[in-house]
């Protein structure tokens, strides 16, 4: 794979970890996503582990049911770094009150070993 590529797929299966519905589907998929230590850090959590970053996807599904996060443009990538921007999206009206920028560090196998999050938009109240 190349470079981008490598950015790429990565993303991709983070955003499958964030839109996972059910307990077993989120555990999968952030073990696919992330590296045994991988951390997640944004304004409103930090933590490690599968267990941890599992809980915080959890927690956003139920602060927000029928939502899901879509990425925004393309992912921008050079060594084991990626940069990219989502947003949170409803399903029923398609309003996305939750929209950020997120940097991921890669290990060597192109696993996520660590996500520094920002909010850019945020619900009034959240």
């Amino acid at each position: 794979m190349t470079g981008h590529d490598i950015h790429t797929a990565a993303v991709a299966r983070y955003f499958e970890a964030w839109n996972a519905r059910t307990p077993e589907e989120r555990a999968k998929a952030v073990a696919a996503a992330w590296t045994e230590e991988g951390t997640y850090t944004d304004p409103l959590a930090e933590v490690a582990g599968h267990e941890g970053i599992a809980a915080v996807i959890g927690a956003a599904h139920e602060q927000f049911p029928g939502f899901a996060f879509r990425q925004l443009g393309a992912v921008d990538g050079h060594h084991r770094l990626a940069r990219f921007g989502w947003e949170l999206v409803s399903e029923a009206d398609g309003s996305a009150p939750v929209a950020g920028f997120d940097v991921v560090e890669l290990d060597e196998d192109g696993r996520i070993s660590a996500v520094h999050g920002f909010l850019d938009r945020v619900p009034a109240g959240a």
